[in-house]
């Protein structure tokens, strides 16, 4: 009967006051409480009840439940203080961090001039006058902007109950097969029940790209609760980690400190104005607006596009990334053209021939400065050089 009562209280997002866990108080504080307001929906909902765990799609209130007892487990398996994951975590970073997120989603690598660009050159002198010109007007980031293409390797995900995206065995291979069509991150998930990965594959996934590109970075991407999987993350050598505010809620903060001690980057992803606002109060460097609402479980298409004008301009502190039933690259191109610096992509590539497609619309154009994203030029294209392309192009 307990047992049931909860699966009720999870399947009507109700909220009890037992719950203690951060997290789990976060998710209960913003979530829509349904209300049974008919007969038939509350047999059906109590008909639920006797239904297998297994048999239910699992939500993000059971997701953080369920990961947070793992983490228990977990932790107790590296309690020693000569653990290779404590290690990682009791490390602060003295030196200047490399930051290889950071350059990948700025592709400061494609940008000869760039200052960042550990092989950069020495940039003509009409170009230096013309930026001169730009910043005694104000206007020193009017230049093109150049976007970063962004691989969510997996199998399946909590946003599509049931459905198995693509069939690999190894996602290391499927991660240097991206970089190597031209990506600039992969994400490798590595919570088993969710997205079908685990932290192997990270490690794995990590060595092979690594060797297939000096430039192209790792995000671990899983539901993170516990600081010990920064320690994973970190130990595993991948470049960075995502968070996700509707999960850490006021907690954020204190994980984005620990990764900067560490060395480790960071994408804060967030669904609401309140949460991107709440990501900019942290100084996150990396925000990720997904289409997602992880707690209401559905998808919002212009959602990111309706929050795009809460970053500052092209060239900012912050990299807004858009993501989330991005499956177009028409898409796409609009998500980009309101002034993000890089696209999330997962289940429209995942076991598609269109992959090759889609990098290349990102990677073989140039973007309108995020200021002039709203006067009506969405449907122009440039190339490479920054100068018009004729018809409209699709790939």
């Amino acid at each position: 009967l307990f047992i049931s009562i909860v699966a009720l209280a999870v399947s009507h997002h109700v909220s009890f006051a037992w719950v203690s866990s951060p997290s789990l108080q976060h998710i209960r504080s913003t979530t829509i409480h349904i209300s049974s307001s008919s007969n038939n929906h509350r047999i059906k909902q109590n008909s639920q009840l006797y239904q297998s765990s297994r048999e239910r799609a699992e939500d993000m209130y059971a997701a953080v439940h369920r990961k947070e007892y793992e983490m228990k487990a977990l932790n107790a398996q590296h309690k020693s203080t000569t653990d290779p994951v404590r290690m990682a975590l009791g490390y602060a970073q003295e030196s200047v961090s490399e930051m290889k997120l950071a350059k990948a989603l700025r592709r400061v690598h494609d940008d000869k001039h760039n200052p960042a660009n550990p092989n950069a050159e020495k940039e003509p002198e009409d170009a230096t006058e013309r930026k001169q010109k730009l910043e005694e007007m104000g206007m020193a980031e009017m230049s093109m902007r150049r976007a970063s293409f962004i691989v969510d390797i997996k199998r399946k995900s909590l946003s599509r109950p049931g459905e198995n995206f693509c069939r690999f065995d190894n996602a290391a291979l499927v991660a240097e097969a991206m970089v190597r069509l031209g990506a600039d991150v992969v994400m490798v998930n590595v919570d088993y029940k969710s997205y079908g990965g685990d932290i192997s594959e990270l490690k794995s996934a990590v060595q092979a790209v690594h060797k297939a590109s000096k430039t192209a970075a790792v995000v671990m991407k899983d539901i993170v609760v516990d600081e010990i999987q920064m320690g994973l993350a970190k130990e595993a050598g991948a470049d960075g980690i995502l968070l996700i505010a509707s999960v850490l809620g006021p907690a954020l903060d204190n994980f984005l400190d620990l990764a900067t001690s560490i060395g480790l980057e960071t994408i804060v992803e967030c669904h609401t104005r309140n949460e991107v606002q709440r990501a900019l109060d942290a100084l996150a460097p990396n925000i990720l607006i997904s289409n997602y609402d992880r707690v209401a479980q559905r998808y919002y298409d212009d959602q990111a596009i309706k929050l795009a004008g809460m970053f500052p301009g092209s060239g900012g502190p912050i990299i807004s990334i858009a993501g989330g039933n991005i499956d177009d690259p028409e898409v796409m191109k609009r998500h980009l053209a309101v002034g993000y610096d890089a696209v999330v992509v997962g289940k429209a590539v995942m076991g598609s021939t269109r992959a090759p497609e889609f990098i290349r619309v990102v990677r073989d154009r140039t973007l309108l400065p995020t200021e002039l994203s709203q006067w009506g030029l969405e449907g122009v294209e440039f190339d490479m050089d920054g100068q018009p392309m004729p018809g409209p192009k699709a790939g």
